[in-house]
């Protein structure tokens, strides 16, 4: 058998009638009503005539005299050889024929002919419905006999044309591969929100829903924690997804941004960014483009055996996302085009729009596409006026509690001292990188109380010493102090970054922590420590040398909470419930799982069984108000 042929099963015609008996018998019974060549059936049902009984014994004298009772011949006979049996008067019941190959009217040219039937009909059938289109007008061009949609990366072997557009002779679009039509039915699998464990389950899955492409996100933000460091392992490994895809059957389309949204932080932009304050993000500013020069440097190269002529699955590039929204720049999507061309990209290039922006985000050479909900009159409006082709291509108990004071866990983290309080992203952490994520702690002396200004983003608690006295957020930006019966206190603000917006112009000035001055009665307040609190892997496996102690019946204040996850010798998916917490975020074996907040409306956090070991599993819960009772696993989440 030949690369890419399919194996083609069959089944006789004798299979599917019954074995025909030796001879016949007076007392044999037909399977039902025999239907002649050339004839049709009057008053009775499809389902009657299959299931309704014979009318008696079988009659030989019936094969040669004409059609049984309730059937007669059709006026106009489609094919010669229903045209000859009507002539001669012969109307032969396939199945009576079969079951009484003894008849005296069988002579052997029948009998041949009759068993050669399941062979000649097929052929017969598109010329009927051929003939038909020509007496109504319908006349159609010939279809090919092999469906390229069907056909999957690992098949294909000898490429030359990539995923082109073509227009049919009555003006309709459709894409081609290798020159054929070719339609493309995608969706999408972001490989860095899914453990890789599961990437051949959830690829799997898309296949046996009919899909034969999958899209996928490229993330800067992860693959770029810090400037300079680029990170495609484990879960970020790019290529072995694209790679598996393949192996499974399915095609790529790719969308490496920069620029991504996909409902990301700082839309899959790396917070690192944020740190110069004259660098315009998803511009041809040059900060900007010297850090999308240095990535894609790192990144396309690893795209290149991947696209479709070098023998890869991916059969198109993404330029940009969505970027007629935005439109401060021009010359930036041009850029991006550049850019990729001049990095050995020749995979089909397009761009993806709201219908209403297609005008401002679509750039010369690339094709046009845009995002839609639902499809109204105006919908492809903008789309035509850039492009004349339409095309369409079809989203457990916790146990062994222990308490470690914030206090504490202060001491775990490399303090920052600065004149005044700086955003996180300027912290001097991650070589140079600043922070990216988690909470940011500003301590230092007052002397006296007041009218505490300061700009915090997003949500901060203020304390005095280790007492809240209150919250600052973008909606309440000053903050009553107490006059202090004492000479001096500790004034601490811990500011926790809820996420960074992922899209609009507002990304530029999306800085977190304390950004500007911190003041009390106008008088601004000076010398800091700065403690950063980013919670990665690293920050857990330094948390476990802490000062741990038995959990009080309550608990009021930020505080980190562990137990003990009891697991069997398999574990599965489960959902964790956090019965009577407030607010916070829960790791398990340092995997940060998500945050909760008890006015819902998810009361669950979903924990992949791939990240549970067998037996004990470490569970620390970081809690900023009140602690609770008991976290359980549950099969019923509520999210």
């Amino acid at each position: 058998m030949q690369a890419g042929a399919q194996r083609l099963d069959t089944v006789s015609f004798l299979d599917l009638v019954g074995e025909a008996p030796a001879s016949p018998s007076p007392d044999t019974q037909p399977q039902g009503p025999a239907l002649s060549a050339g004839s049709r059936t009057e008053g009775l049902s499809a389902a009657s005539v299959l299931r309704s009984p014979g009318p008696g014994p079988a009659r030989k004298t019936r094969l040669c005299r004409g059609p049984p009772p309730g059937l007669r011949p059709l006026k106009r006979p489609r094919h010669s050889f229903a045209a000859r049996a009507a002539r001669r008067g012969r109307h032969l019941p396939l199945v009576t024929v079969l079951l009484s190959p003894s008849s005296p009217c069988l002579s052997w040219k029948r009998m041949v002919g009759v068993f050669f039937l399941p062979c000649v009909l097929p052929a017969f059938a598109p010329r009927f419905k051929q003939e038909e289109n020509l007496m109504l007008g319908r006349a159609h061009p010939p279809q090919p006999r092999f469906n390229w949609s069907h056909l999957t990366p690992l098949e294909l072997k000898n490429r030359s044309v990539g995923l082109g557009t073509a227009s049919t002779g009555r003006g309709k679009p459709h894409f081609t591969l290798e020159g054929h039509k070719f339609l493309i039915f995608g969706g999408s699998i972001h490989y860095f929100r899914v453990p890789r464990e599961y990437w051949r389950d959830r690829l799997l899955k898309l296949k046996a829903c009919g899909f034969n492409t999958v899209t996928t996100y490229v993330p800067w933000n992860l693959h770029e924690p810090e400037r300079g460091k680029f990170d495609f392992s484990g879960n970020l490994d790019l290529e072995a997804f694209v790679l598996m895809a393949a192996e499974i059957g399915l095609w790529v389309i790719l969308r490496p941004g920069p620029y991504i949204c996909s409902e990301m932080d700082l839309g899959g932009l790396p917070s690192w960014l944020l740190r110069d304050p004259r660098l315009l993000l998803r511009t041809t500013n040059k900060g900007f483009t010297e850090a999308v020069e240095k990535y894609f440097d790192h990144l396309i190269p690893r795209v290149i055996p991947l696209q479709y002529r070098q023998g890869g699955p991916v059969i198109a590039v993404q330029v940009e996302n969505e970027y007629g929204s935005f439109n401060k720049d021009k010359t930036y999507m041009p850029y991006l085009h550049k850019a990729l061309l001049r990095r050995g990209i020749v995979e089909l290039l397009l761009t993806s729009d709201g219908e209403k922006n297609v005008l401002s985000g679509h750039t010369k050479g690339v094709l046009a596409a845009i995002n839609l909900q639902k499809v109204h009159k105006n919908t492809f409006s903008q789309l035509r006026q850039v492009q004349t082709m339409m095309l369409c291509s079809r989203r457990l108990e916790i146990t062994q509690k222990n308490i470690s004071s914030f206090k504490n866990s202060l001491n775990l983290s490399q303090p920052v001292r600065s004149h005044q309080a700086v955003s996180m992203e300027n912290l001097p952490t991650n070589n140079g990188s600043g922070q990216s994520y988690g909470l940011v702690l500003y301590e230092t002396f007052i002397c006296s109380g007041g009218r505490l200004c300061a700009h915090a983003h997003d949500m901060a608690q203020v304390f005095l010493d280790e007492t809240m006295i209150g919250i600052l957020n973008e909606n309440n930006k000053d903050l009553h102090i107490p006059e202090l019966r004492q000479d001096c206190r500790y004034l601490r603000i811990l500011v926790e970054n809820q996420g960074r917006v992922n899209f609009s112009w507002q990304i530029q000035n999306e800085q977190k922590g304390i950004t500007g001055s911190v003041s009390i009665n106008n008088s601004s307040l000076e010398g800091f420590t700065i403690y950063s609190l980013e919670m990665k892997m690293s920050f857990f496996e330094r948390l476990r040398s802490a000062t741990w102690k038995p959990v009080p019946e309550s608990h009021q204040g930020p505080a980190f909470y562990r137990g003990t996850l009891k697991a069997g010798p398999s574990p599965k998916d489960t959902f964790l419930s956090l019965l009577n917490w407030n607010y916070g975020f829960v790791f398990i074996n340092g995997r940060n799982l998500g945050r909760y907040w008890n006015i819902g409306p998810q009361k669950t956090l979903y924990l992949p069984g791939v990240w549970l070991h067998p037996e004990d599993n470490e569970v620390i819960l970081f809690e900023k108000m009140l602690s609770g009772s008991d976290i359980k696993s549950t099969d019923k989440p509520m999210l």
